[in-house]
């Protein structure tokens, strides 16, 4: 097998695979994460999402494949290469009679060139909380307090597990300023979430996960893009029956609003605005929508099953 690169990349994976009992749960993935940027996998529940990652982090080992995460082998990952790793699990079990403060200051102890405890606080947005004990902390502020943890070594990769699961609208919001910000300090993030607007909204890079393979990946913008179906909607004119539209057959009125979705947007548009135009008809609530992240995810976990990886 080819030797991996390490001078860009943080993560480098070619053909891992790891099995239980028998079952492949990771089939030949590969994929890489470049240093510095937020980097989203996805996929549904027993898709391989975890071992995956917890191979990445060095928890489990993995039966074939080059793994290198920050240059070094996970499964020989020393103290030294720990240290520049950050995680954030699903939830965090941080002490809870400790204030904000007290609990940074314990755990960046135990790192050899820990953040300074002010600049963590500062960086994740609890300052006003920093002398609060860990007990009285709303949700979205013990997440924040969890990537606080994470931080306090000065990584230079972290790792974010569903980050925001159980937020509000607001708190989630706030989370993902935090996240972003750590782009912004040269951070390489990985991570995980099962909320699609989220991975749009943050990542550089998304990859999707399927059944042990990844079927999909690319920047959130450009995936979406990739799809060839666009929906076009539109009022249907009043006095106008759907028969007398260019392409009506293949269009539809729910809502109040008359859809087409279609694999050739433009000339469907311009079909549709020619005909309205030698009319003296306006198209009122014209709307041309795109797939979204979510849309592209959707599709391709609920297609057929992805051919066995070689």
């Amino acid at each position: 097998m080819a030797a991996l690169p390490t001078d860009e990349a943080a993560i480098e994976v070619d053909g891992l695979r790891k099995s239980y009992s028998g079952v492949e749960a990771v089939r030949g993935l590969s994929l890489q994460v470049q240093r510095g940027e937020i980097f989203a996998f996805l996929g549904p529940n027993g898709a391989g999402k975890t071992t995956t990652v917890e191979i990445l982090e060095g928890f489990r080992r993995r039966d074939a494949g080059d793994v290198r995460v920050l240059g070094v082998d996970p499964a020989r990952g020393g103290r030294d290469w720990r240290a520049r790793i950050g995680i954030v699990l699903q939830e965090g079990k941080a002490q809870p009679n400790l204030t904000v403060r007290e609990t940074l200051d314990l755990w960046s102890a135990y790192y050899p060139h820990p953040k300074p405890v002010a600049e963590t606080i500062a960086l994740v947005g609890l300052d006003e909380k920093a002398d609060e004990r860990v007990a009285r902390l709303s949700g979205g502020q013990r997440r924040r307090l969890d990537v606080g943890l994470a931080l306090a070594g000065d990584p230079d990769l972290v790792f974010l597990d569903e980050p925001t699961t159980g937020f509000d609208p607001v708190a989630r919001r706030g989370a993902w300023t935090v996240i972003a910000g750590l782009r912004d300090l040269g951070k390489t993030v990985f991570l995980t979430t099962h909320y699609l607007d989220e991975a749009q909204e943050l990542a550089d890079r998304v990859a999707i996960i399927k059944a042990g393979v990844i079927v999909a990946e690319g920047p959130p913008e450009a995936l979406g893009a990739g799809s060839t179906v666009t929906e076009i909607a539109f009022v249907l004119p009043a006095g106008v029956d759907l028969r007398e539209l260019p392409g009506g057959p293949a269009m539809e009125v729910a809502d109040g609003l008359v859809r087409v979705r279609t694999e050739l947007p433009t000339r469907v548009l311009a079909e549709l605005c020619g005909w309205a135009a030698a009319r003296g008809i306006e198209l009122e609530r014209l709307e041309v929508t795109r797939p979204t992240l979510e849309d592209v995810y959707l599709e391709l976990i609920q297609a057929g099953e992805p051919a066995r990886a070689a």
